[in-house]
């Protein structure tokens, strides 16, 4: 069989292909030669409770069937697609990370086992059991904190506690919906190797680790040939007195030794977990009082919500790293070559339980981002849809659009956002349930406007 050119088309499938992100994966350089196929629907991969052998099958029923080569198989979401990756590679013969290192980042337990062989800029954390009637947290970890499974979605089960009532009511409902995930996440962890310190664990078990304050940041990069490289650091800012995110923002504005200490923690500790040529996001907090960082958690995944940051800043989007591991070149990124000094992703949210009115049509977000240069916008809810029907979304808020901007300086940003919220309309009727986190109810115990509420560790990223 005669040797490709780079002129020939080469064909990447996509795990949960959507709409939102084919633009960013055409802006590629070099996407021209490529043709992405979608593998898995949305749907499919995160709705309900999944199972991981039925989408291994649904998969290689449509990459068995196709008519070609099979040149990458990529994914930019959290589990399942990052397991899936490297199973189908396998399969395959295509380049991926192994899924034992993206097991180590994904299992929160696994994954801070491993952070504390090579830096102590993490939390005290714990397992809790979650079997007893009477649920205590593990002695080394003090209140405030926060009490989460070893995997969820979209900080889905995760909740800020800061006494023992709201830490067994939060015990309770992990209880009640832990199954979801981990029930398809032991399916994964049986097919790898586990150490002894992982003996017993499991994939349905909750974590408790000591809550952490300050500034929120996101370090994006790949392995690639063993080497680690950090192309990225991002500020990730909650609307104030929450622990929601208000915004991504590109690049950071953290002083340079900062940036030397996040960088310098990340290598080691992605070099210690074995990670091989892929793309990750390693999340932390950064502290002005004390000077000091601490790691949230590790993504085996870029973030396809910094898309268009990259490519706003940089002139192309982060995607361009993921595909070039995936067909074995060079991933490096490019820097400071785009259109805009500064960009942002904003998170409209409502934070109480309502139903949409007002959604814009495709021809009304279209004349919005005309009239604004340097804007995208994604609804991400429907006309008529009860915001507690939504999936995947924080224990606190509810997601109603994404807005993409690009400026000369955070004010830019800010009035570019302001402009897009105010022309998208969006109204809320009173929805006809029970409303539990009433942000005006100062009983509440998950109040998102509570000054004194820890930030959430689980970024919904993608």
């Amino acid at each position: 069989m005669p040797e490709k050119t780079v002129t020939d088309v080469r064909h990447v499938f996509v795990l949960g292909l959507d709409e939102a992100n084919l633009p960013t994966l055409n802006a590629v350089p070099g996407a021209e030669s490529l043709r992405y196929h979608p593998l898995l629907s949305i749907e499919e991969l995160q709705r309900g409770e999944v199972s991981v052998p039925a989408l291994i099958d649904k998969a290689r029923a449509v990459l068995d069937a196709f008519d070609g080569d099979i040149d990458a198989i990529v994914g930019y979401w959290d589990f399942p697609v990052s397991t899936l990756v490297p199973i189908l590679a396998e399969r395959y013969g295509t380049r991926s990370t192994s899924l034992e290192s993206v097991v180590k980042c994904e299992h929160k337990y696994w994954s801070r086992l491993e952070q504390q062989k090579v830096t102590d800029r993490h939390p005290r954390f714990g397992r809790v059991d979650l079997d007893t009637d009477d649920p205590r947290p593990p002695e080394n970890v003090r209140f405030p904190m926060w009490v989460k499974p070893a995997l969820s979605y979209s900080s889905e089960l995760a909740f800020g506690v800061k006494d023992m009532d709201e830490f067994q009511d939060a015990v309770r409902q992990i209880r009640e919906g832990i199954t979801r995930v981990g029930r398809p996440f032991e399916y994964i962890l049986d097919r790898i190797e586990l150490p002894p310190e992982m003996a017993g664990v499991g994939a349905q078990v909750c974590l408790a680790e000591e809550a952490m304050t300050g500034l929120q940041v996101a370090v994006e990069g790949y392995v690639h040939q063993g080497e680690v490289t950090v192309y990225g650091v991002l500020d990730s800012i909650n609307y104030p007195g929450t622990s929601s995110f208000q915004r991504h923002q590109y690049p950071s504005t953290l002083p340079p030794p900062v940036i030397a200490q996040l960088h310098d923690v990340t290598e080691r500790v992605m070099r210690e977990i074995g990670f091989g040529p892929a793309t990750f996001s390693v999340e932390y907090f950064f502290d002005p009082k004390t000077q000091e960082i601490g790691l949230l958690e590790i993504n085996p995944r870029h973030s396809q919500s910094h898309a268009e940051l990259f490519q706003y800043v940089d002139g192309v989007p982060n995607h361009h790293s993921m595909v070039r591991l995936a067909l074995g070149e060079d991933p490096r990124m490019p820097r400071r070559q785009g259109p805009y000094a500064m960009a942002a992703k904003w998170y409209y949210r409502w934070f109480t339980d309502g139903v949409v009115r007002g959604v814009p049509s495709p021809d009304g977000l279209a004349r919005i981002e005309r009239e604004g240069d340097g804007v995208r916008v994604d609804v991400t809810t429907e006309e008529g849809q009860v915001l507690s029907d939504l999936s995947q979304q924080d224990s606190y808020s509810y997601e109603l659009a994404h807005v993409f901007t690009g400026g000369s300086d955070e004010e830019d940003l800010r009035k570019k956002y302001d402009h897009c919220v105010a022309a998208l309309g969006l109204t809320f009727d009173e929805s006809p349930r029970e409303q539990p986190n009433d942000p005006n109810d100062p009983n509440d115990p998950n109040d998102p406007n509570d000054p004194n509420d820890p930030n959430d560790p689980n970024d919904s990223h993608d």
